[in-house]
């Protein structure tokens, strides 16, 4: 019957008894099944950590001209990793980093989420925030 129409006879499920089998145009098929894949890629959002770095001496300017980086990160859609680093004997005092995520999170509160809070690695101590979700617009 394929034959007789110039179409393919596929094996739809092997395992069934008796097999199933379906008359189709496979090339077409394969067509299909690629353009829904590459359609499926289209509407994917390919999320990007941002990250900021600073350290514990890091004067009021400074953290303000990094607090303006990471609220553009974030309103461009994209999450953001702020990074305090401690070298040498900075790491006695770790409040002082604790501070400056303290001060990111009040001035980004309108606009951020806070995924991860602080937390030390090794000699740098770290948060991650993303965007906060909008809500639908009626």
């Amino acid at each position: 019957m394929a034959e007789s129409q110039q179409l393919d006879l596929v094996e739809v499920s092997p395992t069934a008894v008796p097999p199933v089998c379906r008359i189709m145009d496979f090339g077409k098929f394969k067509y299909q099944q690629s353009k829904k894949l590459q359609e499926a890629k289209k509407k994917q959002v390919h999320v990007v950590v941002k990250e900021v770095k600073l350290r514990p001496k890091t004067d009021d300017h400074d953290l303000e001209f990094k607090i303006k980086h990471v609220r553009r990160f974030l309103e461009e859609g994209n999450k953001a990793k702020i990074t305090v680093m401690f070298r040498g004997r900075e790491i006695t005092h770790m409040e002082l980093g604790q501070k400056a995520l303290e001060r990111f999170i009040t001035e980004l509160e309108d606009v951020a989420v806070i995924e991860v809070r602080a937390k030390m690695e090794g000699r740098s101590m770290f948060m991650i925030v993303a965007p906060k979700v909008k809500p639908p617009v009626k």
